[in-house]
């Protein structure tokens, strides 16, 4: 699996890594993004940090959805994301006041087994400010 990081596609796993329905946490840079393969092959990578708790542990979330879009829940206090935009379904703004979105990062199967992205499956998305390096 690759990740888009702004700049170029950066290696974060293998698809062999992700279990549908289950979510890794890799570090791209500085980031934490939690990966997901949803039971459809569609592969989302979102950060991992819970607007509403500050942890990061949406690696850890359920995976679900509300009619044909695909959502991730929060491990913490349960709000419900939607994987094609980030929008938190449950609630506008995080304690914080700061809209409650996560960021979508583009991925894609390297290996040719299928490809997704955070958002649509099949799409590309780019303009993400981004890091130098993945670890």
């Amino acid at each position: 699996m690759e990740i888009h990081d702004g700049t170029r596609w950066q290696p974060v796993c293998t698809l062999d890594d992700l279990q549908p329905g289950r979510g890794v946490a890799v570090l791209l840079g500085a980031d934490q993004v939690a990966v997901f393969r949803d039971r459809a092959g569609a592969l989302h990578a979102v950060d991992n940090r819970d607007p509403f708790s500050g942890a990061h542990v949406l690696s850890r979330g359920l995976m679900g959805s509300r009619g044909d879009r695909p959502t991730l829940a929060s491990p913490m206090y349960k709000q419900v994301f939607d994987l094609t935009d980030g929008r938190c379904l449950d609630e506008e703004t995080a304690p914080d006041g700061a809209p409650a979105v996560l960021r979508l990062w583009p991925i894609r199967d390297s290996a040719g087994d299928g490809a997704g992205s955070a958002g649509a499956a099949g799409s590309e998305r780019a303009g993400l400010a981004g890091q130098e390096e993945a670890v």
